[in-house]
């Protein structure tokens, strides 16, 4: 009996609720800006009635009375549409609304603020679904061989919050496959691209797809080239793509070992391990993590740990132009990467990420930059002059294009 096909895709089902999303947003800002109007003409009536007319006081109270509950309703059912649904208005912005709901002028200025982030986000996740749409017949990250999302140190492959943000939606609504590394948090280089050799060599037997194209992040990076270099699986990797990975280390994790007491990075150590081994991590090591991130020892791995030809290898860069261009903890430490290191994206410095065949440094106008976080949309951030999303579509395809 021939099998039924899905009314619906996965790609269609998740456009639809992205679609609902955005409107039920827009109903919110529709509604928060008939209160603004309405409640500035009312407060401006209501003067205008109290200076310069005789007031039927009985009427005016309860012609008050009724304003101020129908202005309630609607602010109310624009703000938890507004809240509930906009990713653009963060948390900062959803506590400051919460805090100065009640001083005059304040309010009003958070309002006009909460109004606009939140028609922006409208405006350009709307385009973002017509582009998507326009081009879901072509597939265009619909690659040879699947997607390999490696995640950086500290971090975990969890579905909620996800490492890469909005990127692996973005890349299936185009038809990319996309599968994750799911290493430990935190572990040596040679331990995590272990674990990573065990997790390609089991896609590729589940799947018969037999190589991957890898994007890796940051420690992630480093990881992964011990996999293809040390652990026979370079047979099975079509690409390599790092992106803003400490190729050449970081000076500023050397120093702090060396000034740090031993008493303190033992506790520090044994805090988070246990941690993370209540979290999942069979084995987190923290400061054999950290050791292999200092200049002294990537500078030695970079050069013992050789590619097998045949990979394509490419590296991607960005920084951020000041310590407001990136978001906590990266805010503070930009300006102490920047003393021991240069220009960095808030962790890592900018000469540290060139490697492979091609390099590409994402540097967008404006005065803010890319951080760390942003370019892998940790924060789930519209950032002007760079779309996230649409950079790994367009580097997707290209791997497509390469026949890879």
């Amino acid at each position: 009996m021939q099998m039924i096909e899905p009314l619906l895709s996965k790609r269609e089902e998740t456009g639809l609720k992205d679609s609902l999303r955005l409107k039920i947003c827009n109903i919110g800002v529709i509604c928060l800006k008939v209160f603004l109007v309405s409640a500035i003409l009312i407060a401006a009536l209501a003067v205008m009635a109290i200076v310069n007319y005789d007031i039927q006081w009985k009427r005016f109270i309860g012609i008050g009375i009724a304003a101020i509950i129908i202005e309630f309703v609607i602010f109310w059912a624009g703000i938890i549409c507004v809240y509930l649904t906009s990713v653009q208005l963060g948390i900062k912005i959803r506590v400051i609304g919460a805090l100065v709901g009640f001083i005059p002028v304040v309010n009003v200025i958070v309002l006009v603020k909460i109004i606009r982030t939140a028609s922006e986000e409208i405006s350009f996740e709307m385009e973002k679904l017509k582009t998507d749409e326009l081009r879901r017949e072509e597939k265009v990250c619909k690659t040879k061989y699947p997607i390999l999302l490696v995640h950086g140190v500290f971090f975990r492959d969890y579905r909620f919050p996800n490492y890469w943000g909005r990127i692996p939606k973005a890349l299936r609504a185009n038809g990319a496959d996309v599968y994750f590394g799911n290493q430990q948090s935190a572990a040596s280089v040679a331990d995590s691209g272990r674990e990573l050799a065990r997790r390609i060599k089991e896609i590729t037997e589940e799947t018969g797809c037999e190589k991957v194209n890898v994007i890796a992040h940051s420690k992630g990076g480093l990881d992964i080239r011990y996999a293809a270099g040390y652990e026979n699986t370079g047979s099975m990797i079509a690409s390599i793509t790092t992106v803003n990975t400490p190729h050449r280390g970081c000076g500023f994790a050397e120093y702090l070992l060396n000034k740090i007491p031993a008493e303190m990075q033992h506790k520090i150590e044994s805090t988070y391990n246990a941690a993370m081994r209540k979290l999942g991590d069979k084995s987190p090591d923290f400061m054999a993590a950290v050791h292999d991130l200092t200049a002294s020892r990537c500078i030695a791995m970079d050069k013992e740990m050789v590619v097998p030809e045949g990979i394509l290898c490419q590296s991607i860069g960005s920084k951020i132009n000041k310590a407001t261009g990136g978001k906590f903890p990266l805010n503070f430490s930009y300006n102490l990467v920047k003393y021991f290191d240069g220009p960095n994206d808030g962790l890592v410095a900018e000469s540290s990420f060139r490697w492979g065949q091609n390099y590409i440094f994402l540097e967008p106008k404006g005065g803010r930059g890319i951080s760390h976080g942003d370019v892998i949309d940790l924060n789930r951030e519209n950032i002007p002059g760079f779309d996230v999303r649409e950079f790994y579509v367009q580097l997707v395809a290209d791997l497509k294009n390469k026949g890879l």
